[in-house]
């Protein structure tokens, strides 16, 4: 399998695919085209039983989208799910035969963090992996599974203090708060992650597969309930707000490497809204 932003390799039932999309691993339409690729082949390939996940990039596991490109990047998810939504993508990860683990390390925000909550399992380096939901600085929501995924897993008053703070968690934190399985030493992670799926997939896939379903039965949200997500993450992006708060951040360096290393920061120092309140008309 040849890709442009994943090197993959095959390992006794198990593809470990490592992400690198210089120069911060933004989603775009790349990216979301080689997931398509490898969800498809892997899924009728009868001897893969495991997906890993990993960055190639120590500072960036997956940013976020790249909001430059939204219209391709959705073009590309429905090659697979038939309709033009990462947030259907990322389900269609969730429900697949296949476990998927994501080995964290660096930052992963917006649908970063929704594609690592889409894998089954999320393993992160304690030293470096930092997490975000950033979409309420651009008047928006999450649009890609965030809602429906940490509400269920952090419960409701954490979901809403990590999603509408939209501020950086680091993995001790996250941990704590559910969102990810464990916080591991750097050193200690990878053959972590390589021991854990090595040994699932020497399992009977067929287990697999019921076991998922069962969990999904109980934890998964309905697809239209993604849909409706994304079309709010839509519809607040292009909204006066939304459309006026991305220009203000794209000239205070977001979607640039360097800016975005404390992007909390920077999108606290965003400008307030300057139009009139209802109680003052």
């Amino acid at each position: 399998m040849a890709f442009e932003t994943l090197d993959v390799r095959d390992e006794d039932g198990v593809l470990f695919a490592r992400i690198l999309s210089p120069p911060m691993n933004l989603l775009g339409p790349e990216m979301v085209r080689d997931l398509v690729s490898l969800i498809e082949t892997a899924e009728v390939d009868d001897g893969v039983q495991v997906l890993v996940f990993s960055s190639a990039d120590p500072d960036y596991f997956i940013s976020h989208v790249d909001v430059t490109q939204v219209a391709r990047y959705r073009a590309e998810a429905a090659k697979l799910v038939g309709e033009p939504s990462i947030g259907l993508l990322f389900r269609r990860l969730s429900e697949s035969r296949l476990v998927s683990i994501a080995q964290i390390e660096g930052r992963v925000r917006g649908a970063g963090s929704e594609f690592v909550l889409a894998c089954d399992m999320r393993f992160a380096a304690r030293e470096s992996a930092i997490f975000c939901q950033f979409e309420q600085a651009f008047g928006t929501v999450p649009g890609a599974g965030a809602i429906q995924h940490l509400t269920r897993l952090m419960g409701r008053a954490r979901a809403l203090e990590v999603m509408s703070s939209a501020w950086d968690y680091d993995a001790e934190q996250a941990e704590r708060y559910g969102w990810i399985n464990r916080a591991l030493p750097a050193a200690e992670l990878p053959e972590f992650v390589r021991s854990l799926a090595l040994r699932i997939a020497a399992f009977p896939s067929g287990a697999h597969a019921v076991l998922k379903d069962r969990v999904n039965a109980i934890t998964l949200a309905p697809a239209a309930e993604f849909r409706r997500d994304s079309d709010l993450f839509g519809e607040g992006m292009s909204s006066p707000e939304g459309v006026r708060r991305t220009q203000a951040a794209m000239k205070r360096g977001f979607q640039t490497r360097d800016a975005e290393m404390n992007l909390a920061h920077l999108l606290g120092d965003l400008p307030r809204e300057t139009g009139p309140r209802s109680s003052d008309r």
